[in-house]
């Protein structure tokens, strides 16, 4: 089994969604290394705030899914959620590789392989707590490689307030129409299902200097369709 290979992207570029998360286990250090290892221009995370004021990488807001043991990861403390075994994609836990990671071990992973570090803030996050995550790829030297993206849109807000020209997409489900000027306004892009794009909305973004990402897309025809309309980055689980 491998990654699908996209035989024409033009301008697009590939993230790898929540690392190669096709091939192995989401968010975890192997997908993040799958994606580092082959051409994708980027690999995407989810960051949430732990109990004790810690921070770990993982989708959901609990571990069910993923593991054996179902933790809720705001109300867990760090070091229960890092001792947890991860299911392979065959539903086994028999890898000791399958962990959660850090913040950190994911900005190094993305730093050595070169890929922008897209991570996505989870947790409703205060100012200092911004201030810890953004420290952390600054300790690499990576924060300037790095694009924060959220839901909750007062997330990258205080990201702009500490880093006026740090790069940020705003997450949302729906198209509106005033996203561009909104986003525009903010300094920020757009990071949206796909299914709600068109030539036309990814050209109302373009002409206000807003980028455009979309997710999660995992059929060639339709990576096809979105990089025919110029569509900046696509997030995808298993194309490259």
């Amino acid at each position: 089994m491998n990654t699908i290979k996209l035989t024409d992207k033009g301008n697009t570029k590939i993230i790898a969604h929540r690392g190669v998360s096709g091939l192995e286990p989401e968010n975890t250090a192997a997908a993040f290394l799958a994606a580092g290892n082959r051409t994708h221009y980027g690999v995407e995370t989810d960051i949430w705030r732990t109990a004790d004021g810690n921070y770990i990488c993982n989708h959901d807001g609990r571990t069910g899914r993923i593991a054996d043991i179902d933790l809720v990861v705001e109300e867990t403390d760090f070091a229960a959620l890092r001792a947890l075994k991860l299911r392979d994609k065959d539903g086994v836990t028999d890898r000791a590789d399958l962990v959660l990671p850090t913040p950190y071990e994911y900005f190094k992973i993305c730093k050595k392989y070169e890929k922008l570090a897209v991570a996505e803030l989870k947790s409703n996050f205060t100012l200092p707590e911004i201030r810890e995550i953004t420290d952390i790829a600054k300790s690499l030297d990576y924060l300037g490689d790095a694009c924060f993206i959220a839901f909750e849109i007062a997330n990258l807000d205080l990201v702009k307030e500490l880093y006026p020209e740090q790069r940020c997409q705003f997450l949302t489900c729906d198209w509106d129409d005033a996203l561009p000027d909104m986003l525009a306004a903010r300094g920020m892009g757009l990071d949206i299902h796909f299914a709600s794009l068109t030539e036309e909305r990814i050209a109302a973004c373009h002409a206000k200097g807003v980028e455009v990402n979309c997710w999660t897309v995992d059929d060639p025809a339709d990576a096809a369709r979105l990089i025919g309309w110029g569509v900046d980055q696509i997030t995808s689980n298993i194309l490259e």
